[in-house]
């Protein structure tokens, strides 16, 4: 969001980093896979993407739950020096049709509501709103805020693990690395390779396969730049119905939600 540009959400760049555009082809395919009638490849493990299909499977029945993500992601300037940006995300979900995710970072804090019937993102730093009309299903907004809005919402793979939206070709390794301890939880570490990227996840063992942490790696930078980020979940949250939807606060000039109101750098944290 441009603060130049207070009459809408509009903010145009002409460069993005190689890391955003490789994480958000990752997110389609993120965490499951699809059957593949090829025969076996000695270099990914079964048990690997099986855990992955488990643990996409759990999440998406889910009916509510609300994650707080810690993020870190690596840019890398001209000198080849990299730099760390971090960034919190709350975000608080009610199947099929309830979404409030809360960003703050150093760049930016926004607010994105979804109802079931109309999105809202405020600005929060500069007071600006902008609501639309919305679909009957998270799924839904999430397609139709891409195709009209240019805009992907933070985590958006969480409603995409689970989906058929997935291509077990993408990945080319994958590996189990044992167990290891996320912030006080057991989890089983996983490894995985695609053409531009290194990723792991750590997922929690037993009867809640959730996704404790995520780190990628991009290959195509000699710096390898990463991303990481840390979940911390609650699978029983506290709301009502009026957690979802956004009363204007006083003050607030309502403007346009346009075509490429978001940059993808924007909206990764």
């Amino acid at each position: 969001m441009c603060l130049g540009e207070p009459v809408n959400f509009v903010c145009r760049r002409a460069v993005m980093h190689r890391f955003y555009q490789v994480l958000m082809a990752l997110m389609a395919t993120f965490f499951i896979f699809t059957a593949s009638a090829q025969e076996p490849d000695p270099a990914i493990d079964k048990g690997a993407m099986e855990a992955l299909n488990n643990m996409g499977s759990y999440l998406s029945k889910l009916s509510a739950f609300r994650v707080e993500t810690s993020t870190t992601r690596e840019t890398v300037l001209e000198d080849g020096q990299k730099i760390q940006y971090e960034g919190n995300v709350d975000a608080l979900v009610r199947a099929p049709n309830g979404l409030r995710i809360h960003v703050v970072n150093d760049r930016h804090e926004r607010l994105y509501l979804y109802d079931g019937k109309h999105f809202t993102l405020w600005g929060q730093r500069i007071n600006y709103y902008a609501t639309v009309d919305a679909p009957a299903t998270i799924r839904l907004l999430l397609d139709a805020l891409e195709e009209n809005y240019n805009i992907t919402l933070p985590l958006t793979d969480l409603f995409l693990w689970g989906s058929d939206e997935a291509n077990s070709a993408a990945i080319t390794a994958a590996t189990n690395l044992g167990s290891a301890v996320v912030g006080g939880t057991t989890c089983e570490h996983y490894a995985f390779r695609q053409d531009d990227i290194d990723w792991q996840v750590w997922i929690q063992k037993g009867d809640f396969p959730l996704p404790r942490k995520l780190v990628i790696t991009t290959r195509t930078d000699d710096a390898r730049p990463q991303y990481t980020a840390s979940y911390r979940w609650d699978l029983a949250p506290s709301f009502n119905d009026a957690a979802f939807i956004f009363e204007p606060p006083e003050g607030a000039l309502r403007v346009v939600l346009e075509n490429d109101s978001l940059t993808p750098d924007d909206s990764d944290e």
